[in-house]
């Protein structure tokens, strides 16, 4: 399979692949493709992973793309601004994404849920709580919201994120939700009550613009009616 992204930013990514190569989407990203393509609805691996890509978020359902009689062309847009990256995973690359942010995956990449250790990040971190987890073997396409700041953190090193910001980490990296610390600063601090805490080692992918974000900063100024 040979790729390339274009478009920013409002990326899209088009594959060339060639005859019998697969690959897996599961909402409706694709765009467009060539007649020979050919759709596939399955559950993924059974109904125990697709309960759990539920729960991370995503639909119950993959959608796979196999190319018929000779070469194939197919493409997937990103949904929001932003930027798309592409991931070699393999043994010992894996990659965890926010939920919503895998867009296309060559077939032999899996997905599963990615849960928090510890409690309180499922309580208090929103976006954070629940992620996807990209093991196996292939190339697999994430979408980000915004511009995307990679950081590579040392064994124990650590980074404080806004809730939202965090689109992405490799699977070696740890977080956890973290109280915003006094009472004034919780309260009139305007950046609510908890932060989410990466710590390493590895790479991390934060986005500047999260779509929740967004839909806060405009939702004042939609007409509501009467």
């Amino acid at each position: 399979m040979e790729y390339s992204i274009e478009g920013k930013p409002l990326p899209v990514v088009i594959c060339q692949l060639r005859a019998g190569e697969t690959m897996i989407t599961e909402r409706g990203s694709m765009s467009w493709m060539s007649p020979n393509m050919k759709m596939e609805t399955t559950t993924g691996g059974g109904l125990g992973r697709a309960l759990g890509r539920m729960f991370a978020g995503e639909a119950m359902f993959q959608n796979r793309y196999t190319a018929q009689g000779g070469p194939g062309m197919i493409a997937f847009a990103s949904s929001f601004p932003g930027d798309i990256r592409a991931f070699e995973i393999g043994p010992g690359r894996e990659l965890v994404v926010q939920k919503s942010g895998f867009l296309a995956s060559e077939a032999g990449v899996q997905l599963s849920v990615f849960f928090q250790k510890k409690a309180s990040a499922g309580f208090f971190g929103g976006e954070g709580f629940i992620m996807q987890r990209l093991s196996g073997q292939g190339i697999a396409f994430a979408e980000f919201d915004g511009h995307v700041v990679e950081y590579d953190l040392a064994p124990g090193q650590s980074m404080v994120v806004d809730t939202g910001y965090l689109a992405a980490m490799d699977a070696t990296c740890s977080m956890e939700i973290q109280s915003v610390p006094g009472v004034k600063n919780a309260v009139f601090g305007g950046e609510g009550l908890f932060n989410t805490v990466v710590t390493g080692p590895g790479r991390i992918y934060l986005q500047t613009m999260p779509i929740s974000t967004v839909a806060g900063a405009i939702r004042p100024f939609i007409p509501t009616g009467n």
